[in-house]
């Protein structure tokens, strides 16, 4: 039994002298855009021969030459009956299609932002949306739209699980970012991005030495400890023999404010709500309020939680248990820009809502005191979209003090109805 081998033509086409070609055409190809010409070289003698045999030519080509790519489908086929791209296909490889590529990592990247820029968390705190446009001018994490998620879902994983319970750094990763303790080393990818998202949220320059990475770190309750954070409370009569229950009491009936430690906050022991419906406890931003709160009402005070500025660990742990118990939380603080990312915070991390917090509260407090210091950076207050557009086109900040007598009256109608 005889066999054909390849005709003159495919030998023709197979010459090694014309893999350059081949290649270019190949390389074109896989462009997915038009292709009419194409140029290649440089060449030397023998391939100049073989592409002058291939197309015809009655002398040699340039050393770099310019080939129609009509010209050479009507050589091909005249030699083999088949097309370019079948020829290219046997003799390189299939062409791909690097315009479809780049459209498709293009979608992916369009997609990946879009879910960062809605995600939850950064749509609760919308001082996480500068974080989010910086996450994407830093670019993907090795070209990779899978690996930058997945970086950023751990990000985003850290932060929801913020402020931690004064666990030292090691533990807290290792409990947030499956079992990995060293995830959170000092210079790693997960470490610089959420410090990023940290000094967005505080409203920080990027720390720069490890001391002020630290100094972040304990800020948002990591490698703190469970006596250096504490939170401010008044009027608050919880039933039990808990310490936080004992403490609370004590000081409630005697008209005085409670530092409890984040150690009383969550030490083992009886803590109850007595009262139904679920009791209404508020918090504010500043000490002085709960001061001019004791100081109306004395052993009357009805319950008041301060965070002092950003809430620590204690602060937020505190809010939490109450509302695990029953209590319906409202939360209070300053109209400045500052303000309002500590509100949003608060409200994303607890069940609390706002309180006199909308943008017509603002708008009576500004007529009533006009001419306060600027609001400083703004970012918006989701509960109320239009709050901080009014407070930029007044350009002034309305302090929590400002407004005490309105709040000492809202906290008066909130005794009468009951204690905590």
């Amino acid at each position: 039994m005889t066999t054909t081998g390849p005709t003159l033509g495919e030998r023709t086409l197979r010459r090694p002298e014309l893999q350059p070609l081949w290649q270019t055409v190949h390389d074109r190809l896989s462009s997915g855009r038009p292709v009419t010409r194409v140029r290649f070289g440089p060449l030397d003698d023998p391939q100049r021969e073989a592409l002058a045999d291939l197309l015809g030519l009655d002398r040699l080509p340039d050393v770099r030459p310019s080939v129609t790519l009509a010209r050479l489908e009507e050589a091909v086929t005249e030699l083999s009956g088949r097309t370019v791209r079948e020829v290219v296909t046997e003799l390189v490889g299939p062409p791909a299609d690097r315009a479809a590529e780049r459209r498709r990592q293009e979608d992916e990247r369009a997609c990946l932002w879009a879910w960062l820029d809605a995600h939850d968390a950064v749509r609760a705190q919308p001082a996480l949306a500068d974080w989010a446009t910086s996450c994407r001018a830093t670019g993907l994490v090795d070209g990779s739209p899978g690996r930058t998620r997945a970086l950023l879902t751990d990000a985003l994983a850290v932060l929801a699980a913020l402020p931690s319970h004064a666990e030292p750094l090691p533990v807290f990763a290792a409990r947030v970012v499956r079992g990995d303790s060293h995830a959170l080393d000092d210079g790693t990818r997960l470490s610089s991005l959420v410090l990023r998202a940290l000094a967005a949220l505080h409203n920080t320059d990027l720390p720069q030495s490890a001391a002020d990475r630290r100094a972040l770190w304990i800020r948002a309750g990591v490698a703190d400890d469970e006596l250096s954070a504490t939170v401010l409370t008044a009027g608050l009569r919880p039933g039990g023999d808990g310490p936080l229950a004992l403490v609370a009491r004590v000081c409630a009936e005697a008209g005085q404010a409670a530092g409890l430690t984040l150690a009383q906050v969550r030490a083992p022991g009886g803590f109850t709500l007595g009262t139904r419906p679920a009791p209404v406890v508020h918090a504010v931003e500043n000490p002085s309020i709960m001061a001019l709160a004791l100081r109306r009402f004395g052993p009357s005070c009805p319950p008041l939680v301060c965070t002092s500025g950003w809430p620590n660990s204690a602060a937020i742990h505190l809010l939490r248990l109450l509302a695990d118990h029953g209590a319906d939380l409202r939360y209070h603080g300053d109209f400045d820009g500052e303000g309002i990312r500590i509100a949003a915070y608060v409200l994303d991390k607890t069940p609390a809502h706002p309180w006199r917090m909308t943008a017509s509260d603002y708008r009576a407090a500004v007529a009533r005191i006009p001419g306060g210091p600027p609001p400083g950076r703004l970012t918006e207050a989701p509960w109320d979209p239009e709050l901080t557009a009014i407070m930029a086109s007044h350009g002034t900040a309305v302090v929590e003090e400002l407004v005490a007598d309105v709040l000492l009256d809202d906290l008066a109608d909130a005794g009468r109805a009951g204690t905590v």
